[in-house]
C-alpha cells in the first residue's frame, strides 16, 4: 500500500513538473511572439526640415532628456546630468488621429510631423527662462505645463512625436513638456529600462521643479507604462524631502496602462500622502503587454490591467476602464484609438464624470460610473454599444 502512495505522489509530482515546463513554455512563446511584432515594426522618426511644412502652425515641446547626445539626436546610454532642449513641431492639418507619424520615406507635411526648428539650451537656467516667457504669452489662469513621461521600449524621437499626437488630439491647451529618459527602445531591454528609469529619478524631479520655477501656474503629469513607475517614484521623493508638496504642487497626474507592481504602487502612495486631484489610471483587460510583464514577475496583474477597482478602492483615485475600445496589444488605447479620442473629445466636462456619485449610473461619457469607497471607477464603452 505504502509502494502505491508513493508511486502515485512521484506521478502526481512528475504531472505538476510537465504542467509547470507546459505553462512556462506557453508564455515564453507568446512573450517571444509579441517581442518579434513589436521588434519588426519600423520606428517612427521625427525629421528636422524647416523648408518642408511651409506656412503650417507650429506647436512649441519643451523637452528634458537623461539620454546621451548621439549625432543630431539622443540615444539610449545614460547621461549623468539633464539636458534641456526646445522643438519646434508642425502641426499637420489632415493626419489620421491615433497616430504619429510616418514610419518610411519622405515626410508629407499634410500629414505627418515635422520638426521646423530646434533650439539647445546651454543650462536649467536658459531653459527656465524660456518656458517662463512661453507662459507669458497665455494669461496667468492658463499657464498650464503638461509633462509627459514615456514608456518601456521607446526612443527620443517617439516620445516627443506621441507627446505632439496627444496635443493635437486632445487639443491640449497647456505648454507640452516632454521627459526623455534613457529607454534601450529594445523589446529585449526591460531590464536595462527599468534600472535606468531608477537613474532617471533625479532629472524628473529636477524637471517638476524647474517647471514650478518658470511660473506655471498649474502642472499635469501624463506617464505611459513604466514610466509610471518612474513618476511615483519623483513623487515619492519629492514627499520625502517636502511633506505635502506633491499635492500642493501638482494638479493632476494620469497613468496610462501603468506597468507598475500593486502593492508598490500602494506603498508609494502610502509615502506620498494626499495625492494629486484628479488622479487618473486608464487601465485594459485586454493590454496584452501588462499580461505578459505580469507573468515575467509571477503575478497576475500589473497596475495597468487589474481586473477590479478593489486593489485602490481605499485611496483617492480614479480608474477608468477602456477595456472595450483595446485592440492589438492594447497598451496605449487612450491614445491610439480614435474612438476612445472622439468620446474624451465630446465630453464636456470630464471633470463632473472624474467626481461621479454614490451609486451606478450614466456619466457625462458613455460609460458606468461606479464608486467603491475612495477609488472611482469608470467603465466606458464605444459610442456605437
Amino acid at each position: 500500500m505504502e509502494a502505491l502512495e508513493r508511486a502515485w505522489a512521484a506521478l502526481y509530482q512528475t504531472w505538476v513538473g510537465m504542467k509547470k515546463k507546459w505553462s512556462f513554455v506557453v508564455s515564453l512563446v507568446a512573450i517571444i511572439s509579441l517581442v518579434l511584432v513589436i521588434g519588426c515594426a519600423p520606428r517612427p522618426n521625427l525629421p528636422i526640415a524647416p523648408d518642408i511644412a511651409g506656412d503650417l502652425p507650429n506647436r512649441t515641446i519643451f523637452v528634458s532628456t537623461t539620454r546621451v547626445a548621439e549625432g543630431a539626436g539622443f540615444g539610449a546610454r545614460r547621461a549623468e546630468t539633464p539636458s534641456y532642449l526646445r522643438l519646434a513641431i508642425s502641426r499637420p492639418p489632415k493626419r489620421t488621429v491615433g497616430e504619429i507619424a510616418r514610419q518610411s520615406g519622405e515626410p508629407d507635411p499634410e500629414t505627418d510631423f515635422v520638426a521646423t526648428a530646434r533650439r539647445d539650451f546651454a543650462d536649467a537656467a536658459a531653459f527656465r527662462s524660456d518656458l517662463r516667457r512661453e507662459f507669458r504669452t497665455n494669461a496667468a489662469a492658463v499657464r498650464e505645463a503638461v509633462i509627459y513621461v514615456h514608456g518601456f521600449n521607446n526612443t527620443f524621437d517617439e516620445g516627443v512625436l506621441r507627446l505632439a499626437q496627444l496635443s493635437e488630439d486632445f487639443d491640449v491647451a497647456g505648454v507640452p513638456v516632454h521627459y526623455s529618459w534613457p529607454s534601450a527602445a529594445n523589446p529585449l531591454g526591460y531590464a536595462y529600462d527599468r534600472d535606468g528609469l531608477l537613474i532617471a529619478r533625479d532629472g524628473l524631479d529636477a524637471l517638476i521643479s524647474e517647471v514650478l520655477a518658470a511660473g506655471a501656474q498649474s502642472v499635469v503629469i501624463v506617464a505611459h507604462s513604466v514610466g509610471s513607475m518612474l513618476v511615483m517614484e519623483a513623487l515619492r521623493q519629492r514627499a520625502i524631502a517636502r511633506p505635502g508638496s506633491v499635492y500642493r504642487d501638482i494638479d493632476g497626474v494620469v497613468l496610462i496602462s501603468p506597468d507598475l507592481d500593486v502593492e508598490l504602487f500602494r506603498a508609494q502612495v502610502r509615502r506620498i500622502g494626499r495625492l494629486p486631484e484628479p488622479f487618473a489610471i486608464f487601465v485594459s483587460r485586454r493590454d496584452r503587454v501588462l499580461s505578459l510583464s505580469a507573468r515575467l514577475t509571477g503575478q497576475r496583474n500589473r497596475l495597468g490591467n487589474v481586473s477590479t477597482v478593489g486593489a485602490v478602492s481605499d485611496m483617492n483615485v480614479t480608474v477608468l476602464d477602456v477595456t472595450d475600445f483595446s485592440t492589438g496589444a492594447g497598451h496605449f488605447t487612450v491614445g491610439a484609438s480614435p474612438a476612445l479620442i472622439q468620446l474624451f473629445s465630446q465630453a464636456g466636462d470630464i471633470d463632473a464624470a472624474f467626481r461621479g456619485d454614490s451609486a451606478g449610473r450614466t456619466g457625462l461619457l458613455p460609460g458606468t460610473v461606479l464608486t467603491v469607497q475612495n477609488a472611482t471607477a469608470i467603465v466606458l464603452s464605444p459610442l456605437t454599444q
